[in-house]
């Protein structure tokens, strides 16, 4: 594999890479503490991803690492597969990180088998309403950080839950019983006795999970925020909005200097240096990271199984954001990428990143844009992005622990801000209905209920939609007609009119596939008696799927059992195959019956049909 380094571009490839990756970090900080793995597997991720896409992948000035898209579908992921582990993130951690190893396999898949040549035919309006849906989840699901509210540990809130919690810890002792084969109705004193050891500190968990789990998402955040406006901490507060006025304002001054950045330490060095009773990020560990070996060690099947579409998804979606990018910095660079080695690279770096405890991530439009126009032209400037990450993860993880976590939730206010499609919104007013009603229920179904299958049902809808238009325009100019009621084709003006009821002529236009089959169906019954004959013209038809032949064959058994006889008019090389290899030809229509010009089919007729009506 060429690496495609060039030694020429040191110095513009540095300068990209040291710019980029200062923009990266406030924001790898701030999407892992999103996605709810903490900092240090945003960093991770950023690190990994940037490193290894760049390395592998077909996009030369790429920068990548987690991005809003990647973190909002891998919040889904990384909550679920916590609640099925009791809330516990140490025991779900190998599960969550093999479906994030998982989804770098599959984009590795994709780059092999050559899809990333077809991401590019993915509706815009599925597009726009899923980025536009990211955005609504991430501006909402921080509102109550940036106020300070933890709805875990909010003792009112978590007492709600108890019962349920109760009912769910009593639940899997009953399950434990059916596993050990007990027979709970003939032993209840061995239940009882394992109840009785169920402690306080067990329930208050149980609880505490069950109310973060309820007030997570789009709909959880809005029904908690009464809660969170009640328990307000205007310190948290102030450094969220500080954090927010800075980002936007800054830019006013200088784009020379990220704003992003320059909140982080304005607002955490007035929290640090006055003292200010405020609540710190997790920690972030120091040193080199580690492999989790336990992702292969304690692998489960079952743990995962439910998560293989999810993983897919993630894996689609990852493609697509690093295709964007790339056409992006080919627009800026006048270069050409290469899409399935960029999806290769990207799938390479995600599963690495997994292994390190690093979330996903992808091409980073922002990051990308900025790596260009401080001189990066090579490969090399995304792996200087990663190293100069690493380099601040060894000489200042420790102090970075102490970052508020209300300014990263500042941060990723803008963020949500900023990745909404406000483009594709705008146009809602002129955009045909069916494309406006795609991507309002992507943008509904992913804000409220789940991004996976709202992207899924936002496809399906898509492509029915464009089915039945395709469909409809065949129709509509594949008509049966008489060429008294037809506008004729160049070289049918010397058709004998005197032959108008006994010779009919079906004109094609387009692809014979299942959207438009309907046609054909229907076509039986509008031949007339008089009928001898039916030139079919297939001049402009390049492609014929199985449904569309199974149409054509019904339609061509009765009309030869009526002793119609068929001609069919330049066929191409497609549907001739197709034809041949259900044996249409030569069984219903034989080969002397097929004429490369419509002139010669016009010899036959004037040869073999009389005027009799």
């Amino acid at each position: 594999m060429k690496f495609g380094f060039d030694f020429k571009h040191l110095k513009g490839d540095l300068f990209g890479g040291i710019t980029a990756g200062i923009v990266a970090l406030p924001l790898a900080l701030a999407f892992g503490v999103s996605s709810g793995l903490g900092p240090s597997a945003g960093l991770y991720g950023a690190i990994f991803v940037s490193f290894f896409a760049a390395l592998f992948g077909g996009t030369n000035t790429q920068i990548s690492g987690p991005t809003a898209p990647m973190t909002a579908v891998s919040m889904v992921v990384i909550a679920g597969i916590i609640a099925l582990n009791d809330g516990d993130v140490t025991q779900a951690l190998p599960a969550i990180l093999a479906v994030f190893l998982m989804a770098g396999l599959f984009q590795i898949g994709l780059g092999l088998i050559g899809l990333g040549s077809y991401i590019k035919y993915i509706p815009y309006p599925v597009v726009s309403g899923f980025m536009t849906a990211i955005g609504v989840i991430i501006l909402v699901t921080q509102i109550l950080p940036s106020m300070g509210y933890y709805p875990k540990e909010d003792a009112e809130f978590v007492n709600k839950f108890k019962p349920h919690a109760e009912e769910l810890i009593l639940d899997n002792i009953l399950k434990e019983e059916t596993g050990e084969g007990i027979l709970v109705l003939e032993n209840f004193k061995e239940t009882i006795s394992r109840a009785e050891h169920i402690s306080e500190e067990q329930i208050l968990k149980e609880s505490q999970t069950l109310a973060k789990e309820n007030a997570s998402g789009v709909i959880g955040a809005i029904k908690v925020l009464p809660r969170a406006l009640k328990n307000i901490s205007w310190l948290e507060f102030m450094l969220a909005l500080g954090t927010i006025i800075i980002i936007y304002g800054f830019k006013r001054i200088t784009k020379v200097i990220p704003s992003t950045l320059v909140a982080l330490f304005v607002m955490s060095g007035i929290a640090i240096g006055f003292n200010l009773p405020y609540r710190p990020i997790e920690e972030i560990p120091s040193g080199l990271p580690m492999p989790n070996w336990e992702i292969f060690s304690s692998f489960s099947l079952g743990s995962i199984a439910p998560y293989v579409f999810t993983a897919l998804t993630l894996a689609l979606l990852g493609a697509i954001d690093s295709l964007l990018t790339s056409v992006v910095a080919d627009n800026i660079t006048k270069t050409k990428h290469n899409p399935n080695k960029e999806l290769i690279g990207q799938g390479i770096g995600n599963s690495i990143a997994s292994i390190f405890g690093g979330i996903p991530g992808a091409g980073a439009t922002i990051r990308t844009v900025v790596n260009v126009n401080a001189g990066g032209k090579t490969k090399l400037s995304g792996m200087v992005s990663s190293i100069l990450l690493l380099i601040i993860l060894l000489a200042v993880g420790p102090a970075a622990s102490k970052i508020p976590a209300a300014v990263l939730a500042g941060i990723l206010i803008t963020v949500g801000i900023g990745v909404m499609d406000y483009k594709g919104l705008r146009a809602i007013p002129y955009m045909p209905k069916s494309e406006v009603m795609i991507m309002l229920v992507v943008l509904v179904l992913s804000s409220v209920w789940n991004l996976v299958f709202a992207v899924g049902i936002g496809l399906v809808i898509a492509s029915l939609m464009f089915m039945k238009k395709i469909g409809d325009m065949t129709g509509q100019t594949s008509n049966l007609k008489t060429l008294a009621e037809e506008k004729e084709w160049e070289d049918e003006h010397d058709f004998p009119k005197t032959l108008k009821e006994e010779v009919y002529i079906k004109h094609i236009k387009g692809p014979l596939f299942f959207g438009s089959t309907s046609d054909f169906q229907n076509l039986i019954q509008k031949i007339p008696d008089t009928n001898a004959a039916l030139i079919i013209r297939m001049d402009r038809v390049p492609y014929i799927d199985q449904s569309g032949l199974y149409v054509l064959e019904d339609a061509l058994v009765e009309l030869t059992q009526k002793g119609t006889k068929i001609l069919l008019v330049k066929l191409n090389k497609q549907p001739q195959y197709m034809l041949e290899s259900i044996e249409i030809i030569p069984e219903l229509v034989p080969e002397d019956m097929i004429f490369e010009s419509f002139e010669e089919s016009l010899k036959w007729i004037n040869e073999n049909v009389k005027d009799e009506y």
